[in-house]
């Protein structure tokens, strides 16, 4: 990683070349210095408000196709280890494109640290740029949009402006990307590992009492951890799996898991699927895209939000409670609230800007929110509704 000052041709100071660019569709031209990964990417930029858990953010699969700005100044100072990663593949960077910071990477202190960020960067092939005014470009986003960009890392300083302008300016929209291939799970696998604990580090499920069929769009791994914890033994499936392949796993409830892109475009091959699971009356829980998958399934539709949702400090209500939650969230499009048929009623909606947060089916065992109730990182308020899920398998095995 460039140092912040180099010496001139006559041995005095001189400004600092730039090693790392993030280039905007529009042609604005952003300078810093680069860490991690070098050569270049290209991306969605949105900005995440979250103070702390930036490994996990990294690792979520439902930033794949995104360049994040983190609006917290100091991202890296408790280093990365190898326990806190959302995505199945521990050695998959996730798909995120690259991060953007403000202040550059000191060295860790933690001690659960085993690895400087830089470095971890660096070996799941995620570009980094320090340096530039993050309070700035997340004002952009929130005044335009989230904008397509390239960001570039060359240690020598050595871009091709003009190139990497007509690249950003050339990169499709988000609109009708359909970017859960990139993350799926490429084949059946089985989890039973149990939340982290401390001193403990994670557990093992060993008398399950359910059956749960997680339908893979991009899943983190505390979701399925916190329905380990609730005695379900979860089969995760890749999300191309037809309905008479779930249905063959003889599941007590079906999981539609979070993951990026436009929700349209998956469900081309995911909403005909989820029709006939809920024909079956299987008790099934959303979240995120999952939330929208399900939204999508019983005639409602989506659209692309202004500047998404990104963060661990969104508060939400829970129409069922008559409480304020404190969520996480990571989404850039939203179920349309007029949209949504007699048959789905409206459980939850977002404070911050009134977009509609969750549903909950009349006529079938199955309801979804768009935020993150597992967290990883962010606030635990969310966490009942996992047990609402398995109280809902519990009396429909009942019955």
């Amino acid at each position: 990683m460039a140092t912040l000052q180099d010496q001139g041709p006559a041995g005095g100071w001189q400004e600092p070349r730039a090693t790392a660019l993030l280039v905007l569709a529009d042609g604005t031209v952003l300078e810093g210095f680069g860490l991690g990964a070098t050569g270049e990417a290209s991306g969605e930029v949105c900005f995440n408000t979250a103070m702390t858990g930036y490994q996990e953010i990294l690792t979520d699969p439902s930033y794949a196709g995104q360049i994040i700005t983190f609006t917290f100044p100091h991202i890296g100072n408790v280093g990365t280890n190898d326990e806190d990663i959302e995505t199945l593949n521990m050695a998959s960077s996730s798909g995120v494109r690259g991060v953007v910071l403000h202040a550059d990477v000191t060295e860790p202190s933690n001690y659960r640290a085993a690895r400087h960020l830089d470095l971890w960067l660096t070996a799941r092939g995620i570009i980094g740029l320090a340096g530039i005014d993050t309070r700035a470009l997340t004002a952009l986003i929130r005044e335009k949009g989230m904008p397509n960009a390239v960001i570039a890392h060359d240690p020598k300083g050595i871009f091709d402006v003009e190139a990497l302008k007509a690249k950003a300016a050339a990169l499709p929209s988000m609109d009708g990307l359909d970017l859960v291939p990139l993350v799926t799970s490429a084949q059946r696998q089985t989890w039973t590992e149990t939340s982290w604990k401390w001193n403990e580090g994670y557990g093992e499920l060993k008398d399950p009492k359910h059956h749960v069929v997680a339908i893979d769009f991009g899943v983190k791994r505390n979701i399925l951890r916190l329905l380990a914890d609730r005695g379900c033994k979860v089969t995760v499936v890749p999300a191309t799996a037809s309905a008479d392949d779930i249905m063959a796993l003889k599941p007590d409830g079906v999981f539609l898991s979070n993951g990026p892109g436009d929700p349209a475009a998956t469900g081309t091959y995911s909403v005909p699927v989820i029709r006939k699971l809920l024909d079956e009356k299987i008790p099934t829980f959303g979240i995120c895209l999952g939330h929208q998958m399900l939204a999508l399934a019983v005639g409602a539709k989506t659209e692309k939000m202004h500047q998404g949702h990104h963060g661990a400090n969104h508060p939400v209500k829970d129409f069922t409670t008559g409480k304020v939650e404190i969520v996480s969230m990571n989404h850039g499009f939203a179920v349309d609230r007029a949209s949504l048929p007699a048959n789905a009623e409206e459980t939850h909606i977002s404070l911050f800007d009134g977009t509609n947060c969750g549903i909950a089916l009349k006529d079938r065992p199955a309801f979804s929110v768009q935020h993150h109730p597992e967290a990883s990182p962010g606030p635990q308020d969310s966490h009942y509704l996992f047990d609402r899920f398995v109280e809902m398998i519990a009396k429909n095995k009942a019955a």
